[in-house]
C-alpha cells in the first residue's frame, strides 16, 4: 500500500477522457483538463453541471466510468481516497467538537506519524492568523474562524492538491469577501495547487487564476477571469458569468475589421476579431455596464452602436449603480448599468431614451441561434432536472 508523501509544493492535475455515468444520466462526458502545479483553478457552474462530481472523482470519493486521473504525473485513478496527495475543505467544517483547535489541526499529522505534529499545526494556525486561539474548542469560534481552522487542518498536511468544495457558502457576504482575499493570499504563500468548486461567479473571478465554466457535464469555456467575462464564447457563459445583452440577426456586412448584423431593422457592429462567426444568423452581445443611456439621440459614429429611441420600463437603484431596462422597438429589452456618479437618476420610468456602446466592447458568440432568435442561457436547476428525466426515459425505452 502506498503512503501519501508530505509535499512541499503543489502538483499538476490532469484528467484524461473522464466520463462519469449514474443510473439514468451522464454527469460528465469526455472531460479533458490540465491544471498546472501551484495554480488557483476554479470550476464554476450551476447545480447539476458536474463540477462537484469532478471534485469527488479527483478526491477518490467516486470512481470514473472511463478515463484517467493523474496527479503530479502519477496515475491515481485506482488509488484509494486516503492514499492520494489530496485534502478537501467542505462547506461544513467537520471539526471535532471535543478537541481543541490545535488538536484538530494536528490530528491528521499524528495519524500519519509525521514528525513534530504540534509544531506544524501551530505553523498552519499562524498562517490563518488563529494561533492565539489554539486552545479553544470549535464551538467557541465564529463561523469564519472555524472555516480558517478547517483550512489550516487541510494545509498542514501539505497536500499536492487542495480541493475546495463551496468552502465559503455558509458565511455572510462581508466575511465571504474577506475570506476570498485571504484564501488567495494563503494559496500564493504556500504554493499548493487549489481546485475550487463554486457556483458563485464573483468568488471564482476574485480568487482564481483560471476559471472553467461547466454546463451539463462539459466545460463550455476556460481561461483567465477577465478573458471569460470580456469575451464569452457562448450564450451560457455570457449569461452565467454576469449579465449580457444578446441580439440575434443576419450578417449583412463583413470586413477585416468589423462584422455588421441586422437585428430587427437595427444595424449592430462588432469587431471581427471578437466575433466567433462571420456569416449567416449570429448572436452578438455587450455587457450592461458598457452601455450608456442618453436623453437625446447621440451623434452616430463608425466606432459606436446606437439603438433607439426606446422607453425606460424599469429603473432599480442598487447603490453603486442604477439598473435600467429599456424597451427598444424591433430589438427588445436592453439592460443598462449606469454608475451613480451624479445626483438623481439619469431617466425615469416611461422616459424616451437612446442607448449606445463602443463597437470594441461588443462580442459575437459561437452558438447557432437556430429558429429561436433570442435565447436565454439554460442555467436553471429545473432545466437540468428536465434534461436528466428525458435522458432516463430515453434510456429506459432503449431497454
Amino acid at each position: 500500500m502506498s503512503v501519501r508523501e508530505f509535499a512541499e509544493r503543489g502538483a499538476d492535475l490532469e484528467l484524461v477522457g473522464i466520463q462519469k455515468r449514474f443510473p439514468g444520466f451522464t454527469a460528465i462526458e469526455d472531460l479533458d483538463l490540465v491544471i498546472p502545479a501551484g495554480s488557483f483553478f476554479a470550476l464554476l457552474g450551476p447545480s447539476g453541471c458536474g463540477k462537484t462530481t469532478t471534485l469527488r472523482l479527483v478526491a477518490g470519493l467516486e470512481e470514473p466510468t472511463r478515463g484517467r486521473i493523474l496527479i503530479g504525473g502519477k496515475d491515481v485513478t485506482d488509488t484509494k481516497s486516503h492514499e492520494r496527495p489530496v485534502n478537501t475543505v467542505f462547506q461544513s467544517y467537520a471539526l471535532f467538537p471535543h478537541m481543541t483547535i490545535i488538536e484538530n489541526v494536528a490530528f491528521g499529522l499524528k495519524r500519519r506519524r509525521i514528525a513534530d505534529p504540534v509544531g506544524k499545526a501551530h505553523e498552519a494556525l499562524r498562517l490563518v492568523e488563529l494561533d492565539h486561539l489554539a486552545q479553544r474548542k470549535p464551538q467557541q469560534l465564529s463561523g469564519g474562524q472555524q472555516q480558517r481552522v478547517a483550512l489550516a487542518r487541510a494545509i498542514v498536511n501539505r497536500p499536492a492538491l487542495l480541493l475546495l468544495d463551496e468552502p465559503l457558502g455558509a458565511l455572510d457576504l462581508k466575511l465571504r469577501r474577506q475570506m476570498q482575499l485571504e484564501l488567495k493570499g494563503i494559496q500564493e504563500e504556500v504554493g499548493l495547487t487549489f481546485l475550487h468548486v463554486t457556483h458563485d461567479q464573483e468568488e471564482a473571478m476574485t480568487m482564481a487564476d483560471t476559471v472553467a465554466v461547466m454546463n451539463k457535464g462539459a466545460i463550455e469555456q476556460m481561461g483567465a477571469p477577465a478573458e471569460l467575462y470580456d469575451l464569452p464564447r457562448t450564450a451560457f457563459v455570457a449569461n452565467f458569468l454576469g449579465q449580457s445583452n444578446l441580439f440575434t440577426g443576419e450578417v449583412v456586412g463583413t470586413t477585416g475589421a468589423a462584422v455588421t448584423i441586422d437585428a430587427g431593422g437595427t444595424r449592430i457592429v462588432v469587431p471581427t476579431a471578437r466575433a466567433q462567426r462571420h456569416q449567416g444568423e449570429v448572436t452578438v452581445g455587450v455587457r450592461p455596464e458598457k452601455v450608456a443611456l442618453h436623453a437625446e439621440a447621440p451623434t452616430a459614429t463608425a466606432d459606436r452602436n446606437v439603438l433607439g429611441p426606446g422607453r425606460v420600463i424599469d429603473a432599480s437603484f442598487s447603490g453603486v449603480s442604477t439598473q435600467y431596462i429599456v424597451d427598444v422597438p424591433g430589438v427588445g429589452a436592453v439592460l443598462v448599468f449606469a454608475q451613480n456618479i451624479g445626483v438623481g437618476p439619469v431617466a425615469g420610468v416611461g422616459a424616451e431614451v437612446w442607448v449606445s456602446w463602443e463597437v470594441e466592447h461588443g462580442f459575437g458568440l459561437e452558438d447557432d441561434p437556430g429558429e429561436s432568435g433570442r435565447f436565454p442561457a439554460d442555467d436553471s436547476t429545473t432545466a437540468i432536472a428536465v434534461q436528466r428525466r428525458e435522458a432516463l426515459v430515453s434510456e429506459l425505452e432503449e431497454h
